[in-house]
């Protein structure tokens, strides 16, 4: 089942054009510099304006690299202009509201992007802890400063100048507790920064799949399952306002003080077109599939036609993921076991095997879950990775049959 997962290597991009650059995204093919006098927020209050007329942004990401941004953000510690935007089919508004700072401003909340401030690095740059002012404070109040994460873009990374277009429009007019939040973005020259609220305890990556880090404790079986239907109420949010989140996987769920997780990185997500709906099977199509290898559905790959069944596919993937304790590919481990559904898949419908995919940690610190519970939990991950998008279920099936795995028992 799932054989052609072995064919490819772990986070690398696939280009069905065959024109494209390696990569586990698509580079943008313009460079950041501006060359017209339109502000960054006059460019978002258009892409609000024609996500009103066509609820949808074009698959092609170079539709955004051609709108080039300004050299300069609007004053710092001011707020653009709110800009109103029907966001979904229940004609609720999203409000563009991020904060725009200045390269300076953010370098000198950053330790001026010093070695020690580095809480984070991925194929979209690095993430430094800053400290920034707390906006609309009297003048006769003490600053009060927050704690902040500030993600720098690499300008040679393959995240492009679309994609954080993307990011700034989405978070500004998404807000759900299991969506991480968007505090503001700096467009200073070629500078392309994001500032996002700080997440204490990282991604879910750093704590389930970094073997041998001794110095995080084991997570336990009810706490996975409580970052699963987290993970999982924030997905439902966004199929149904029309949202494909696209890229889901452990490195883009961060976790709170308390384990709380909230979906990051939106430069992939996508609308569907007006004719689909939430709970629908088809979706749009694509030139190129972008996303992770081992999380991305079959027949994306296949098709390049993206739907929110697709995202169900990557959470199975993400499910069987915190139940393992298995990367999704890992080609350090022997044949057979390098695709975690490959390896899986003939376990599913085998209740004499079936204790074989818990994680051997659970196991040694006695902290395996009740067969029941792994037996539901399983059930539900084969669920979400049928094959046949039309089988899986719908977000808010998953998060329902979740809501009890996640409660703790007496």
């Amino acid at each position: 089942m799932l054989s052609w997962l072995r064919r490819f290597p772990h986070d690398v991009m696939h280009r069905k054009d065959n024109g494209g650059a390696a990569g586990r995204r698509a580079a943008s093919s313009t460079t950041w510099r501006n060359k017209n006098s339109n502000s960054f927020t006059a460019r978002i209050i258009r892409c609000a304006s024609s996500v009103a007329r066509r609820r949808r942004f074009d698959d092609d990401d170079d539709d955004d690299d051609r709108q080039q941004l300004p050299s300069s953000p609007p004053p710092p510690g001011r707020s653009p202009p709110p800009a109103e935007s029907k966001l979904d089919r229940n004609n609720k508004v999203g409000v563009v509201s991020a904060r725009a700072f200045s390269f300076r401003e953010l370098a000198e909340a950053a330790g001026n992007f010093r070695q020690e401030h580095l809480i984070g690095e991925g194929g979209f740059g690095r993430v430094y802890k800053a400290r920034i002012v707390k906006e609309q404070q009297q003048q006769e109040e003490e600053e009060e400063q927050v704690v902040v994460a500030v993600k720098q873009l690499d300008r040679n990374g393959p995240q492009g100048n679309g994609e954080f277009v993307v990011e700034v429009l989405m978070l500004s007019m998404l807000h759900h507790p299991n969506l991480v939040s968007l505090l503001g973005y700096c467009a200073d020259g070629e500078q392309r920064l994001l500032v996002y609220e700080y997440m204490a305890l990282g991604s879910l990556e750093d704590h389930l799949l970094l073997v041998g880090d001794h110095h995080r404790p084991l997570l336990p079986w009810r706490t996975r399952m409580r970052i699963a239907c987290g993970a999982g109420r924030g997905l439902e949010y966004l199929h149904e306002r029309g949202v494909i989140f696209r890229d889901l996987k452990p490195s883009n769920i961060l976790l709170d003080d308390h384990h709380n997780p909230k979906l990051s990185d939106f430069g992939l997500a996508r609308l569907l077109p007006p004719s689909s709906s939430s709970t629908s099977s088809t979706g749009s199509s694509s030139s190129r599939v972008m996303g992770t290898y081992g999380y991305c559905a079959p027949e994306y790959l296949r098709t390049g036609k993206l739907s929110a069944k697709s995202d169900v596919y990557s959470f199975g993937v993400l499910l069987l993921e915190l139940i393992t304790g298995r990367r999704a590919l890992d080609a350090s481990r022997p044949d057979g076991e390098q695709s975690l559904v490959g390896w899986a898949a003939p376990m599913f419908g085998d209740p004499a095997r079936i204790h074989e995919l818990v994680d051997p940690r659970l196991v040694m610190a006695m902290q395996a879950p009740p067969a029941p519970e792994l037996k539901q939990a399983v059930g539900l991950a084969a669920m979400c990775l049928q094959e046949h998008h039309a089988l899986r279920p719908v977000m808010t099936d998953v998060v329902f049959a979740l809501d009890f795995l996640a409660t703790d028992r007496p």
